[in-house]
């Protein structure tokens, strides 16, 4: 099933963050990486998120889209590959038919699956939304 956040879920969902990003981005330094945990730490509980929830209600997944760009899509490193988190893209895709997204270069795992997904590349940033050394691959979905 996937529905709204609610408040009270900001513990869980860190945890899925920091599981799928030690799971996938191998690439950060040590340095970036608690950098980036603190700036997330700050925000994502209170962000307006999707999650894909288990039949107990238990958060698995989560999304993060603004205004038809996907700005977070992170899965449970133990429900990877069952499909969770191509729910969750095509339900931001109901809501929003040409939705974009930004995706690491070096998270080769990830522009598979937005392949995958129908997204094509649009362009290329040498650089991360904090101005950091990781390049993003801009990705648009084409149906």
């Amino acid at each position: 099933m996937i529905r709204p956040s609610r408040p009270d879920e900001g513990t869980r969902i860190i945890e899925i963050w920091r599981g799928a990003v030690d799971a996938t981005h191998d690439f950060l330094t040590p340095d970036d990486r608690l950098a980036i945990d603190e700036m997330v730490c700050g925000f994502l509980p209170h962000a307006p998120l999707w999650l894909a929830v288990d039949e107990n209600d238990y958060p698995l997944a989560f999304m993060l889209i603004d205004e038809g760009h996907m700005e977070a899509l992170f899965v449970d490193p133990a429900q990877r590959g069952t499909g969770i988190g191509a729910a969750l893209v095509k339900h931001g895709l109901a809501l929003h038919p040409k939705m974009t997204t930004d995706v690491n270069e070096q998270n080769d795992q990830a522009v598979r699956f937005y392949e995958r997904m129908g997204f094509k590349q649009t362009g290329r940033s040498p650089i991360d939304g904090q101005g950091r050394p990781y390049p993003l691959i801009h990705l648009e979905y084409v149906n």
